[in-house]
């Protein structure tokens, strides 16, 4: 018996059973816990060789003409808007595959990111072009409200949380989430209160501007994976914020006034060009430039880290109109759908289409408030219809269209 306990010996090294702490017995051979350890080195490194090689390879890098023309099937007009946006996500990923394969011939260039801050009226598609910039990237996506954050230690969130949920988005592989896109909305909401630096504590406008700058630079951060106050004996995942694009925006709501100020001092002088074009007083946004996010009560060193500023035009009855009908995830295309699995054809009428564009207009809700008029709308006959049988089509005349809303809460509504 002690003869053969000495012949037993490791089955890759040759180590017998005395020259190793542990020696583990499989099918046909043995495996010692030197030979155990060397292996999950090679294995880690031969993983993390593949995964620096694989890691753009699910994301599908589109040209910006070819990204601008799949944002353009889901979002109507905003080209000004569109192009920003495809440029700086074409850049940003380029800039990542750079960093994958430098060669020493260009280690000196070093590629900064190019952070968006879109700036523009609520329910012009802020939130949709982020949201379908992803889609069509197939990288991890996730929206953050600015609204509720507030520096460490006081109710709310800590910024930390905003990559809380990109790491939810990415099913927690730090590796994918670190080459994700986080839509900051509301970024206007934390906004110092005036344009001169706060005397006693923003909590929750400079503050959190302060705290934001860490994640917009490119830091490794310590992110609690369930939330930091209310788990606090969690084990922190750490999160490297560099290649992470980051896209904010907000309707900036009075910022009109600062670009007409600026516009109207820039006007007095022996300088001015009589042949400048004549300002559009109806669409301010479009001359929008990072002194107007400033004097709105952003910090400069954050609007440093956001270098591209784009705007998206107010939306009128056309635009409206097109959006209700024409993108890929039309209203209309929605409810047509609805009612088609249930077996029921449904039309509308010419001019109940214009009937929701004229109160979303009145409303000022943009094309956030397409949805509700809508609803207010077919409500009774989404009730209905699915009990009826025999049902095979229905048509949504203006006369019943009218009296629905007359009916409705909506109606109820004081326009400002």
């Amino acid at each position: 018996m002690a003869k053969e306990e000495k012949e037993i010996k490791c089955s890759f090294c040759g180590r017998t059973k005395k020259d190793s702490e542990i020696l583990i017995a499989g099918i046909t051979g043995h495996i010692c816990n030197h030979c155990v350890a060397q292996a999950q080195t090679i294995v880690r490194d031969e993983v993390s060789q593949r995964s620096n090689n694989s890691v753009f390879s699910g994301i599908h890098l589109l040209k910006p003409i070819e990204i601008k023309k799949h944002l353009d099937e889901y979002i109507i007009g905003q080209d000004d808007a569109k192009k920003t946006i495809s440029v700086a996500v074409y850049n940003h990923y380029k800039r990542l595959m750079q960093n994958s394969a430098k060669t020493p011939a260009k280690d000196e260039i070093e590629i900064e990111k190019s952070n968006v801050i879109m700036v523009g009226e609520t329910g012009t598609g802020k939130t949709l072009l982020a949201r379908t910039i992803a889609k069509i990237l197939n990288v991890p996506f996730c929206i953050a409200d600015a609204t509720v954050l507030t520096e460490a230690g006081y109710v709310g969130e800590d910024v930390e949380s905003i990559l809380a949920r990109l790491l939810q988005a990415a099913e927690y592989d730090v590796t994918a989430a670190e080459r994700g896109i986080v839509f900051i909305d509301e970024i206007d909401k934390i906004a110092r209160k005036s344009d001169n630096p706060s005397i006693t504590r923003d909590v929750s406008g400079e503050g959190v501007q302060q705290g934001l700058l860490k994640l917009l630079e490119g830091s490794v951060v310590g992110v609690p994976p369930q939330g930091g106050r209310k788990h606090p004996e969690q084990k922190l995942v750490q999160v490297n914020t560099k290649n992470i694009l980051f896209i904010c925006g907000g309707a900036f709501d009075g910022i009109s006034r600062h670009i007409g100020n600026r516009l109207n001092t820039q006007a007095i002088g022996y300088s001015v060009n009589k042949e400048e074009e004549v300002v559009d007083k109806e669409n301010l946004l479009q001359y929008i430039s990072p002194q107007d996010i400033k004097s709105f009560g952003l910090i400069p060193e954050l609007i440093g880290r956001l270098p591209v500023l784009t705007y998206l035009n107010p939306l009128d009855a056309d635009t409206l109109r097109r959006i209700l009908s024409e993108p890929k995830n039309a209203l209309i295309k929605q409810y047509t759908y609805l009612f088609e699995m249930d077996g029921v054809k449904i039309t509308f009428e010419k001019g109940v289409l214009d009937l929701i564009v004229e109160k979303a207009l009145e409303f000022k809700l943009g094309a956030r408030g397409l949805r509700s008029i809508c609803e207010a709308i077919m409500t009774d006959l989404m009730f209905e219809t699915p009990s009826e049988e025999g049902v095979k089509a229905v048509n949504v005349t203006l006369r019943y269209a009218k009296d629905k809303l007359k009916k409705s809460t909506l109606n109820k509504l004081k326009v400002a």
